[in-house]
Formats: C-alpha cells, sequence, structure tokens
C-alpha cells in the first residue's frame, strides 16, 4: 500500500505542471479568446435590439400612414360619392323638368287641337245647317215628284 501511495505521490507531484498549465490556460483563454468573445456577443445583441426597435418603429410608422391612407382613401369615397349623389339629383331635377315641359307642351297641343275639333265640329255643324234646308228641298222635290209605278 505504501508503493502505492508514493505512486500516486510521485504522480501528483509530476503531475502540478500540467495543473497549472490548465490554470494558465483557463484564465487565458478566458481574457484572450472568451473576454473578446463576449465583447462581439453583447455587441452583436445591442445591434439586433436596436434593429429590432427600428423595425418596430417602421412597423409603427407604416401602420400610421397605412391608417392615414385609409383615411384619405374614404374621405375620397365618401367626396365620390356626394358628387355622384350630386350629379343624380341634377340628372333627375333636369329629367323632371322635361317631363313637365313635355306635359305642358302635350297639353297645350291637346288645346289647341280640342279648339281646332270644336272649330271644325262648329263649321260641320254651320254647314250642315245651310246645306240641310236645300237637301230638305231637293228630298221633297225628289218625293213629289216621283211617278207611281
Amino acid at each position: 500500500m505504501e508503493q502505492t501511495l508514493q505512486a500516486l505521490g510521485g504522480i501528483l507531484i509530476k503531475a502540478i505542471p500540467t495543473a497549472l498549465f490548465l490554470v494558465f490556460l483557463h484564465f487565458f483563454f478566458r481574457i484572450m479568446l472568451f473576454g473578446p468573445l463576449r465583447k462581439i456577443l453583447k455587441q452583436r445583441e445591442e445591434l439586433t435590439a436596436g434593429a429590432r426597435r427600428a423595425a418596430e418603429a417602421s412597423h409603427a410608422e407604416a401602420d400610421r400612414k397605412t391608417a392615414e391612407y385609409e383615411t384619405q382613401f374614404r374621405e375620397a369615397r365618401a367626396e365620390v360619392y356626394k358628387e355622384q349623389e350630386e350629379t343624380r339629383r341634377r340628372w333627375l331635377a333636369d329629367h323632371a323638368a322635361q317631363v313637365a315641359e313635355a306635359r305642358s307642351n302635350a297639353e297645350a297641343a291637346v288645346k289647341l287641337a280640342k279648339a281646332d275639333i270644336a272649330s271644325e265640329a262648329a263649321g260641320a255643324k254651320q254647314n250642315l245647317q245651310e246645306t240641310s234646308g236645300a237637301l230638305a228641298d231637293q228630298i221633297a222635290t225628289a218625293v213629289l215628284t216621283r211617278r207611281p209605278l
């Protein structure tokens, strides 16, 4: 057993430089490799966070502009509908005026035609009265002068 302990002690003594070298490598890598690597990762995280904030700001600005454009679009659409409604009203008013004018022209033509018909009827009546006496005389003469068969 004593030999084993002596062998173990010899191995440990020989392992001291290796352990010191490992401790040295640990601090060396920590300072020379992992320090700059942490620094770069931190900068990368800051840049990523900055880009994320910029993207969120751009997204918010895009949402604001979209809402603004939609509002303008709705207003423009309302204006177009208003103009269409005004045009339709004017067209209906013009149409109503044309119908009223046509109705009044038709009524005037009907009155004129009635007056012409009344005038012609009166003229025909007068003509019938004038010619009825002569016709009665002709009929009476024809009947009286008729010879028996």
